[in-house]
């Protein structure tokens, strides 16, 4: 039985965008209110750019021992974000031509993964990592399958680029190896990853926008 949801309409179909530019907001402010302290130097003043992580800004205390004032902004960045990306997953299946084993595996792993991410900043970071990266990896693995047999060749390309740096990135954090590059590979990962769901976003809107110009029924089988 087909589970996916309809599009309510084409616009709302950009959501995800706004979302994801929340994000960057709500994390700003989370990096200007954060009081201190990094893994390098516990005394150094303010966020970091090169030695904070971006999951310090969720926690109770800074690493200089202060209450952390910016984490309310960090939380709350988080859960946009997330509740975004479930958003576009929900309806991401409308891409491809079938609703198939693959494609429900994707789409059920996705949102799984989203939704152990919103527990980064409940006390469990490690596990929650490695859970929602478990998660993230076969949802990934699963939608370049489906991205390759409908075309979207450029964007399945941008996607492996995309995890074989997030698998740098865990290396570094499960090993320890080159641990002081990792708060900016960290972020570099996380801006590649946004920019991906941005392009996916964009392909998912043009495509109803065309069908809702047009008045043409969905042939895709899921609509």
């Amino acid at each position: 039985m087909n589970v996916i949801p309809k599009v309510p309409r084409h616009n709302f179909l950009l959501l995800p965008l706004l979302g994801m530019g929340l994000f960057v907001i709500l994390y700003v402010l989370a990096a200007i209110k954060y009081p201190g302290g990094s893994w390098i130097d516990a005394t150094a003043p303010g966020f970091s750019f090169w030695h904070n992580y971006l999951c310090d800004l969720l926690d109770y205390r800074a690493l200089n021992g202060e209450l952390n004032s910016g984490r309310y902004y960090a939380r709350a960045s988080l859960g946009v974000l997330c509740l975004s990306l479930i958003y576009l997953w929900l309806f991401l299946p409308h891409l491809f031509p079938k609703w198939n084993w693959n494609t429900k595996l994707m789409w059920v792993s996705g949102i799984l993964a989203f939704l152990s991410t919103m527990l980064l900043s409940s006390g469990t970071h490690d596990v929650t990592v490695r859970v929602a990266g478990l998660f993230g990896a076969v949802a990934l693995l699963s939608a370049f399958a489906e991205m390759w047999k409908a075309g979207y060749i450029g964007l399945m390309r941008y996607g492996f680029i995309c995890l074989f740096i997030f698998l740098g990135n865990y290396y570094i954090y499960e090993t320890g190896k080159g641990l002081f590059s990792l708060p900016l590979i960290q972020k570099i990962t996380f801006s590649g990853f946004i920019a991906w769901f941005i392009w996916v976003d964009l392909i998912l809107y043009k495509r109803f926008k065309n069908k809702a110009m047009h008045k043409v029924l969905p042939q895709d089988g899921l609509g």
